[in-house]
């Protein structure tokens, strides 16, 4: 367990740890001359007839070292809450306390120190306001001890208090989780190197593993680790740890960086949360607000887009709001966010990271509305439901995990049997079941329209198909799609070209003989084509005969119309692709009718009405007068064979 002081600068923080633990954790020589905490302090306390160890953060109270509180507060399990009994609540008592609420800690005690330095009438007083102060606060219900540092009055009943609350079931942080760590100091020891020491907010963090720094992407091994200040092989979620890290410089290192599993790194400048506006506060919270944005052990300033009616949050309301970072930050689904004004000297609000991936675009729709409300729920897989029935492009599934802080690799969660799943090297996505019905109609709709409008063609290929029928979709569960309607035999595919299965056309003996007959005639005609009048010609066959053949051989695949009544082998619509690719890859993606010209040796019209034909069926768009390759099409490659 984990137990963080709070409170009033000399208020007996430091005094108090030193009473529980033996422990000064005033190790500054600016600490010790001016007699105050300024940066944060670690004590450590056994608990009897047991393995467990109660870690202590003894935090600063100056109203300018708040920033430097919020670093500590935001992993402690158990909160102590001092008020001096000669002084009574003072600004950062209300402050702290504030803090504590609005990080969501609802277990701890208020420590009523410094009674030896009042009478029992001034005691009295001080206790009687208590319930005051701790209203609207998670703190509310919370035990209230009287204790001297000095005579030791009441310590060994606070003492008590702390053990019965280590030995109680705290609330179970994620150890089934990928490990994060929120740095909150780092030194280097003579022959050890680097020392990373910070609260461990999820997973098992052990000797040999591989860790990230982020934000950053510098990776290093752990040497070795200390847990609640012993040395062991491993610390888990809910300690407090110390890694030797030395594949990192001190240098690479500030507080409010993450040691994290490489397979949940992330770092975001844009992050969605659910977010209370403190009950005491004047003022509504508005869109636009600039602010301190504390996140783990990091302080960074930023703004908030409130995404509720209105753009604003009353005083002790709820809602939904985005914030917007001037430098990224580790952040992760569930983790706690304190917002303080943008001068730093009063703490507004604060809520639950629910996503850390953000979007710029579209965040006040209903459509996003709805996304949030699923993310609220409290199990990932849950979460993954609740999004895939809302979801018209699907889920990413992947980046959900990760958002959440469980490795991707190993999330596999329970979704419905007609939903459309698919898995890549770093990729996982899902469509709801009702979502992929409707992809399917539509892509059977669009290619029907297709057929109609260009009948001679075999049909789009794959990824024409996707501009025309859903833009929208995951590349990824683009090609899941395909693959079902191709099971299912509601599509067919001939080469390169999707259509349905009666666009594919039998050919007649007939036909059958006549392909054969003009096949060597198309090979030789190269880059320049066979007309069909031509063709007939040589071949002694009727002009209506040669031109339906043909036409017949195009919807199968075999043959490509450049234009009415030209046409040329596969074969060798895969090489004049292939210099296609060539050229745009010289020229930035771009391809020329004069260099294809040149390239191809043939006349200028005929190399446009090829490049025209490019642009026609998908592998290059026509952007003023040049063509350029689109990216996503695999037409005339092995890929798309």
């Amino acid at each position: 367990m984990i137990v963080g002081t709070a409170g009033h600068i000399d208020h007996g923080k430091t005094t108090l740890v030193r009473a529980l633990t033996g422990v000064d954790t005033d190790r500054l020589p600016e600490e010790k001359r001016r007699g105050i905490s300024v940066e944060l302090g670690y004590a450590f306390l056994p608990v009897p007839e047991s393995s467990e160890r109660i870690g202590f953060i003894d935090v600063p109270g100056h109203e300018r070292l708040v920033h430097t509180m919020l670093a500590g507060a935001s992993g402690i399990d158990f909160a102590l809450l001092l008020v001096a009994a000669d002084d009574g609540p003072m600004p950062q008592t209300h402050e702290h306390l504030a803090v504590l609420s609005l990080l969501g800690i609802t277990r701890g005690a208020i420590v009523l120190t410094k009674i030896d330095r009042v009478d029992a009438a001034r005691l009295a007083q001080v206790e009687a306001g208590i319930p005051a102060l701790l209203q609207g606060s998670t703190l509310r219900d919370a035990p209230v001890l009287a204790v001297s540092a000095a005579s030791g009055q009441g310590i060994d009943a606070l003492r008590a208090l702390l053990f019965d609350a280590a030995r109680a079931a705290a609330p179970a942080r994620r150890r089934d989780a990928a490990v994060r760590l929120a740095i909150d100091r780092a030194f280097s020891l003579a022959g050890a190197g680097t020392v990373v020491t910070g609260t461990v907010h999820a997973g098992v963090v052990n000797v040999g593993d591989e860790l990230q720094l982020v934000p950053g992407s510098a990776r290093t091994r752990v040497r070795s680790v200390h847990a609640q200040n012993l040395p062991v092989v491993q610390a888990l979620a809910g300690q407090r740890a110390a890694l030797n890290v030395p594949g990192l410089a001190r240098e690479q290192i500030a507080r409010g960086q993450w040691l994290v599993a490489p397979e949940v790194a992330l770092q975001t400048a844009r992050v969605d949360v659910q977010l209370s506006l403190w009950h005491a506060e004047a003022r509504a919270l508005r869109s636009g607000t600039q602010l301190h944005v504390h996140l783990g052990a990091a302080d960074v300033l930023g703004s908030v887009a409130v995404l509720q009616p209105g753009d604003a949050l009353a005083p002790g309301e709820t809602g939904f709001a985005q914030l917007v970072l001037q430098q990224p930050v580790g952040a992760w689904w569930g983790d706690r966010v304190v917002l303080r004004d943008a001068a730093g000297s009063r703490t507004l609000a604060g809520g639950l990271v629910i996503d850390p991936f953000a979007p710029v675009r579209y965040r006040r729709t209903p459509q996003r509305q709805a996304e949030l409300q699923a993310l609220l729920e409290p199990d990932l897989g849950l979460r993954a439901q609740a999004l895939l029935g809302i979801a018209p492009q699907g889920v990413d599934l992947w980046r959900l995990a990760q958002a959440a802080g469980i490795d991707p690799h190993a999330f596999a969660p329970k979704l419905p049997e007609t939903a459309l799943e698919a898995r890549a090297s770093a990729q996982h996505a899902a469509l709801g079941a009702v979502q992929t019905e409707a992809a399917k109609a539509q892509v059977l709709r669009v290619l029907a329209e297709f057929h109609g409008r260009h009948p001679g063609d075999a049909g789009p290929d794959a990824a024409r198909l996707r501009r025309l029928a859903l833009p929208r979709l995951p590349e990824l569960l683009w090609r899941a799609l395909l693959e079902r309607l191709l099971a299912e035999a509601s599509i067919a595919r001939s080469g390169s070209f999707v259509h349905l299965p009666e666009h594919g056309v039998r050919l007649s003996a007939t036909e059958q003989r006549l392909a054969q007959k003009v096949a060597p005639r198309l090979v030789e005609a190269g880059f320049e084509g066979a007309w069909v009048r031509d063709l007939a010609r040589d071949s002694g066959e009727s002009e209506p005969l040669m031109r339906t053949t043909l036409a017949r051989l195009a919807q199968r695949g075999e043959l490509h119309q450049v234009v009415k009544d030209l046409y040329y082998p596969t074969p060798t619509v895969f090489t004049l692709a292939s210099i296609v690719r060539e050229l745009a890859e010289l020229a930035g993606g771009d391809v020329s009718a004069a260099a294809f010209r040149d390239a191809t040796r043939l006349g200028r019209k005929r190399a446009i009405q090829i490049l025209e034909y490019f642009d026609r069926i998908g592998l290059l768009r026509r952007v003023g007068d040049v063509h350029r390759l689109r990216g996503d099409s695999d037409l005339f490659t092995r890929a798309g064979a």
